[in-house]
């Protein structure tokens, strides 16, 4: 299955990143940046980064530094460190991006590999819906999409009502509703029940001392927060558990709906049912332990 992975980097999202180039049944041919867990310009210094370390030749396109109609960003530091790899703060600065900004890329590649193409989206919806805006067929290209986002059965975590990648960009996030390709929503409602502890962050990088050792130190800084601010003894595998649901669907149980995204008041950025929009599969539910299982047996593949 051929990937783009829309990311943030976030250390969330190097561990997902890790995943699809560990796993065998993915081909990631590129990664797309957006602002999100940190200023557009770290997401894609960062997915370089990775890129080198993982030893992949792929292309990273740089997208939106805003959400729609908006011209600031305010990272979530507290969460994933002052330059989204936590405690590690010393990125160097390696290649350069794609030639094309990442819509425009994303349109490409759409066209490029129609019907087989996969984008998991793990940040703000800003790219994805800037596609859907500059191609009208993008969405019909695509053999499918998978967004790690929402909180449709269960209470949101940068609000009470909203998960932080839609409630960053609301009115992306409900244009792509409104009109969405073949969709899988992986919500907090089940990537929450993928804990990854302490001792699994120990043994990955027992297995895999570059790459697993270089997880395990960059997530001491998210588990901190995670225990401080939630009482949880491990991180939710919320960006590698959508990547997971990519080629891995019979461990989720989905329901179809039609959704839309509060757009104001204090519900902003709430993932509603709404009958009169198109269906996509929300997962409901989830082999968390088995999700666990297979990320460690990936990752642990790599050097």
């Amino acid at each position: 299955m051929k990937l783009i992975v829309d990311t943030d980097p976030g250390i969330d999202d190097a561990m997902a990143i890790a995943y699809a180039a560990a796993a065998p049944d993915i081909e990631l041919i590129g990664l797309t940046t957006v602002f999100g867990n940190t200023h557009v310009h770290q997401s894609s210094r960062n997915a370089r980064f990775l890129v080198d370390k993982l030893g992949l030749s792929i292309p990273v396109a740089e997208g939106a530094p805003f959400a729609r109609d908006e011209d600031s960003h305010a990272p979530s530091e507290h969460v994933h460190g002052p330059e989204g790899f936590g405690d590690v703060t010393e990125i160097p600065q390696i290649g350069e991006n794609h030639r094309l900004p990442a819509a425009e890329f994303l349109v490409e590649m759409a066209r490029k590999h129609r019907g087989e193409l996969v984008v998991c989206a793990v940040g703000p919806l800003t790219n994805i819906a800037d596609a859907m805006r500059l191609d009208p067929q993008f969405a019909g290209n695509l053999a499918k999409l998978v967004i790690m986002g929402g909180a449709v059965f269960c209470p949101g975590n940068i609000t009470r009502h909203a998960e932080a990648n839609i409630y960053h960009d609301a009115k992306a996030a409900d244009e792509v509703f409104a009109a969405p390709p073949q969709t899988v929503l992986v919500g907090l409602d089940v990537t929450l029940k993928t804990l990854y502890e302490v001792a699994d962050f120990e043994g990955l990088a027992q297995r895999s001392p570059d790459m697993g050792g270089f997880l395990r130190d960059i997530s001491r800084f998210y588990l901190k927060f995670y225990q401080e601010v939630g009482g949880l003894e491990g991180c939710g595998l919320h960006d590698s558990t959508a990547v997971i649901a990519c080629t891995n669907e019979p461990m989720f149980e989905m329901v179809e709906m039609g959704l839309h995204v509060v757009l104001d008041g204090p519900e902003t950025g709430a993932t509603r049912s709404d009958p009169t929009r198109p269906s996509v599969r929300v997962c409901r539910d989830v082999d968390g332990a088995g999700v666990v299982r297979l990320f460690t047996e990936r990752v642990s593949a790599l050097p």
